[in-house]
């Protein structure tokens, strides 16, 4: 009996994000094992591992060898989501890059837009600008996640193309709908000591302008404390 591909618990929420029967399309898949994972456990209808280099494939053919679905998984060696059309895939997972590299991979696929395709993003940094650039650019980001793995604390992010209001200054900085979430608290915790540090260093500088903004900092970081006290 083959054994059962175990995963972490940032790729383990992320899998139970994946619908019922998707067709998934992971990219920048490295070993594969988010797409194995859901095949293994007949959890989706078809899957896309797809990774700009040529090694990561490779590592991802064994894993899907190791545990038995080969059969079930095309691998694509390319660029973000060159290649892949909507037909292909209805639930994108783009997971362990920056944010500024997401937006450029989305940018290069406008049919993300359409609001058929469910997207499941995982920045590792540049979260607030990937916030912002979806809101304006025809994505309605519905809910984050938060996920504890090792010493890192994870959003992802749920999104499907179509119209959203503007986001608030503590949605773009703090998350989006993350009330209910456990882990909410400490996430905002993260960012205020993140927004602090970035403005005692801003203001010891000279220049109008670093002092402008570090004074911008300052007012972002007490929205978030109000928002975390009301937890």
């Amino acid at each position: 009996m083959t054994e059962q591909l175990q995963l972490q618990p940032r790729l383990r929420l992320l899998a139970d994000l994946v619908p019922q029967g998707a067709r998934l399309a992971d990219i920048g898949t490295d070993h594969g094992y988010l797409p194995v994972y859901l095949l293994q456990r007949g959890r989706i209808a078809s899957a896309i591992a797809a990774d700009i280099g040529r090694a990561p494939l490779d590592h991802a053919r064994r894993t899907a060898e190791q545990y038995g679905v080969e059969c079930g998984l095309r691998f694509l060696c390319c660029d973000g989501l060159c290649g892949i059309s909507p037909e292909d895939a209805d639930t994108v997972v783009i997971a362990g890059m920056g944010g500024e590299t997401i937006i450029r991979i989305l940018s290069q696929a406008p049919w993300t837009r359409s609001g058929e395709t469910l997207l499941l993003l995982q920045p590792m940094t540049k979260q607030e600008p990937l916030r912002r650039w979806l809101n304006e650019n025809g994505y309605a980001q519905c809910a984050e996640r938060l996920v504890q793995d090792k010493d890192y604390l994870y959003p992802i992010f749920t999104v499907y193309g179509g119209p959203q209001p503007s986001l608030s200054v503590a949605e773009i900085y703090g998350g989006i709908d993350i009330e209910v979430d456990p882990l909410a608290g400490e996430y905002l915790t993260q960012r205020i000591r993140r927004l602090e540090q970035a403005e005692q260093g801003l203001a010891k500088s000279s220049g109008d302008e670093n002092r402008r903004r570090a004074r911008e900092l300052g007012r972002i970081k007490q929205v978030l404390m109000e928002r975390r006290a009301q937890l």
